[in-house]
């Protein structure tokens, strides 16, 4: 097909060469007079060699246009036949072999980091527009979830959050194109799929808890009254810890709700628990946990004044309001233990299940923010998990693991990682690696996850655990600078020029009201002198950098690649890079 358009713009070229030497030569074409004079006796062709006349102008035609022709196509082909290598070439190393192809360099040369690299983290900053997400982030994506597409041992598991709501309609392309269907999760508000975020009878209510605080954090970032935050945590954890006792393991948001802000249905609860102890169905540390929760709530709890309650309901209802004041929301998020299909992440690890969140912030703040956080957390958690797994060979050491052919990678994908970025991330990128987690995130600028996490050393250390980066276009002070101090400095070679003019007799002229000189000579002095300045200077990051291009820190995971601009092919331009 690329060949045919080649002949096709060819023959055009070929045509329109042609036309233009027709309309120069047309006078010999016609011409019935040609005395060719280098001949013994001087003739006139046309007349005496008609015949004759007619081929020479037949080749010529021919020739013309058939050189012509080949002319064009030869520069064409060269012209195009890097780009075509080079996607042929992507083609090839996608499903061999886990890397990721980022862009090409000022050689045209293809620039991809291998698997060990991967695990490293990749972080994509860049204002609006620059084309991170098309460029990047899309085809990053369709890479990964084309890897090993068709080996149900090998294929990566994957978690996806879509903060614009359009980002899961492209998975979905993507899985439909690579024969992935039936691997693609979407959690929304449709019903299709149960799931409870609460629902986590092996984790302690203490760590529920503090993702639910975690998540009021993201909801008030400005929030430094850690005596109400800490309250609420623990009226939960001693919540949950009950709702477990009487209701067989299993914590609705509805559930807990209804146990803090309804004392009547507290009440209710204790006389069951009450008969169960009776009946001497309980377990010791069941006992202990009836008693400690019992004790908090009678003693501590409900011994507050009115206002110190009211204060932490509120915060309390910041989260549980979300599940039941509308009914998708509780239907999806609080459904009966027997109607759940979604059960967290183990399923998507172990069997290479691609999980996409698709739920819109600008319609769902403050829910996106708490589902897309607890999939990140819960997510987390999973993996983390697997170091402990001795079928993970808890024994061996880091290369052994990557030998590995029976544990399968996992991918954790965010665009817009600004309005999920938690504290905690920092320790989980730092050690995900070792877990095989590949995480790649995109935000528009470093002091977009300092707006929301209001900590700048939390971010640097986030930032430094995401050791690939990719810089598109930034206005953002703080990103350029932090970018130029990892980049670093190099001797640059200053110029400076002076100019003065020197004069013997100098006059004022008033009509032309100015100086007038006599006598006078101008010298020039150039100065060159070395200068240790930033490689990459702030105009560079604010104009330089076209839309999808980006200046690369890449790591081979033993060196880092010497930073350079690269250029990203967009998806709808059918590259994967």
């Amino acid at each position: 097909m690329q060949k045919i358009k080649f002949y096709i713009l060819s023959l055009i070229f070929t045509i329109v060469s042609f036309l233009i030497s027709f309309i120069i030569f047309k006078p010999i074409f016609y011409s019935d007079t040609i005395i060719i004079t280098f001949a013994i006796h001087p003739f006139n062709i046309c007349e005496e060699q008609p015949f004759i006349w007619n081929i020479i102008k037949f080749l010529f035609v021919f020739d013309y246009l058939f050189s012509n022709f080949i002319i064009f196509n030869s520069i064409f082909s060269k012209m195009f036949s890097k780009k075509i290598k080079n996607k042929i070439n992507i083609q090839k190393s996608i499903n061999s072999e886990l890397n990721l192809n980022i862009g090409f360099n000022s050689s045209n040369a293809l620039i991809k980091i291998p698997e060990k690299s991967l695990y490293q983290n990749i972080l994509v900053t860049g204002t609006i527009g620059t084309g991170k997400t098309s460029s990047a982030m899309y085809p990053f994506t369709e890479q990964l979830i084309e890897y090993k597409s068709n080996e149900t041992e090998e294929k990566l598991g994957m978690l996806i959050l879509d903060v614009k709501g359009n980002y899961y309609s492209k998975v979905n392309e993507l899985c439909l194109k690579h024969k992935r269907e039936d691997d693609l999760i979407i959690i929304d508000l449709s019903g299709n799929i149960k799931y409870n975020p609460l629902d986590k009878p092996h984790l302690n209510a203490s760590v529920l808890s503090d993702r639910l605080k975690t998540i009021l954090l993201l909801f008030s970032p400005n929030n430094s009254e850690d005596f109400w935050l800490d309250k609420v945590s623990q009226i939960l954890t001693e919540s949950i810890k009950l709702c477990r006792l009487y209701n067989s393991d299993y914590v609705t948001f509805e559930e807990l709700h209804n146990l803090i802000f309804f004392k009547d249905y507290y009440l209710e609860k204790v006389k069951l628990l009450k008969d169960l102890f009776i009946k001497n169905t309980f377990s010791t540390e069941q006992i202990y946990n009836l008693l400690s929760s019992l004790n908090f709530f009678e003693k501590e709890y409900y011994s507050l004044d009115d206002r110190t309650i009211s204060i932490l309901k509120s915060e309390v209802s910041r989260i549980t309001n979300l599940f039941i004041s509308d009914y998708k929301v509780k239907n999806t998020f609080c459904p009966k233990k027997e109607d759940i299909n979604f059960f967290g992440f183990s399923e998507v690890i172990e069997k290479g299940k691609i999980v996409v969140l698709n739920m819109n912030i600008a319609n769902y703040k403050n829910l996106s923010k708490l589902i897309a956080t607890y999939l990140k957390l819960d997510f987390q958690t999973e993996v983390i998990a697997r170091l402990n797994n001795p079928n993970f060979n808890k024994n061996s050491n880091f290369l052994d693991i990557f030998n590995s052919t029976s544990n399968r990678p996992v991918c954790f994908i965010s665009d817009e990682y600004q309005e999920y970025i938690t504290l905690s991330d920092s320790s989980f990128f730092s050690q995900s690696r070792e877990a095989k987690c590949i995480n790649i995130v995109s935000t528009q600028s470093y002091t977009s996850l300092l707006n929301t996490l209001n900590n700048e050393a939390s971010v640097k250390v986030i930032i430094q655990n995401l050791v690939n980066k990719l810089w598109f276009r930034n206005d953002d002070i703080f990103t350029i600078e932090e970018a130029q101090k990892q980049i670093g400095k190099e001797e640059k070679k200053k110029i400076s020029k002076t100019i003065s003019e020197n004069a013997k007799e100098t006059n004022y002229n008033y009509f032309f009201n100015n100086f007038l000189s006599k006598n006078s000579n101008i010298s020039e002095s150039i100065n060159s002198y070395f200068q240790t300045d930033y490689i990459y200077d702030i105009n560079f990051f604010t104009r330089n950098l076209e839309t999808f291009s980006c200046l690369a820190f890449l790591s081979d995971s033993t060196n880092i690649i010497k930073p350079q601009k690269l250029k990203l092919i967009p998806y709808f331009k059918g590259g994967k890079t």
